[in-house]
């Protein structure tokens, strides 16, 4: 099958095929919200974007002993452009590929990916259990505490950040901004 750009619903298809566990769903949607959301701010394609953002944990829950590696297969038979691939497994650098990334896409999917996690943990503690009233100030105090969210990688965000150029706490506004777009899909 040549490539062809594949569309959102193409992807949601793709994903909700290979997944049916509501927090990876809704981490995906996630992903695709803040991915949109940083297109738009560095005026790129926000579709583009958010597709790459939706379908990056693809292979996750059935095989997680092949992220990445996984989801490249599944998309390169269902004829997926090389960069949209490229873009995902880059995601997974340095702890599942040895893509790294190049482009801004790239960076940033690297970058937000772990950070999506971490907000999202933030905003489950918070009375009203939602990104919307949760400020940079507050994500950056729970940053500090190593015992909580202990699974998410802070390194990777960190260099994820420092790729990027950009402090970490925009970048904590920014996915903040992102998840905000898609609180009410994600129960956020």
């Amino acid at each position: 099958m040549a490539d062809h750009n594949p569309t959102r619903d193409e992807a949601w298809q793709l994903l909700n095929a290979y997944n049916s566990t509501e927090s990876l769903i809704k981490h995906a949607l996630a992903v695709e919200g803040v991915m949109r959301h940083m297109a738009e701010r560095a005026g790129e394609d926000p579709e583009a974007w958010g597709i790459i953002g939706l379908v990056h944990d693809l292979d996750y829950e059935r095989f997680p002993d092949q992220h990445c590696a996984k989801t490249e297969e599944i998309l390169r038979e269902r004829g997926w452009p090389e960069d949209d691939i490229r873009a995902v497994v880059s995601h997974g650098w340095g702890l599942c590929s040895d893509v790294e990334p190049l482009s801004l896409l790239e960076k940033t999917l690297y970058a937000v990916d772990e950070l999506v996690g971490f907000v999202t943990a933030c905003a489950l503690v918070r009375p009203s259990r939602s990104v919307m009233d949760l400020d940079v100030k507050s994500v950056q105090k729970k940053w500090k505490q190593k015992s909580f969210a202990a699974s998410v990688n802070r390194e990777v965000i960190e260099k994820g950040a420092a790729m990027l150029g950009v402090e970490l706490g925009v970048m904590i506004g920014e996915v903040i901004q992102g998840m905000r777009r898609v609180a009410p899909r994600i129960g956020l």
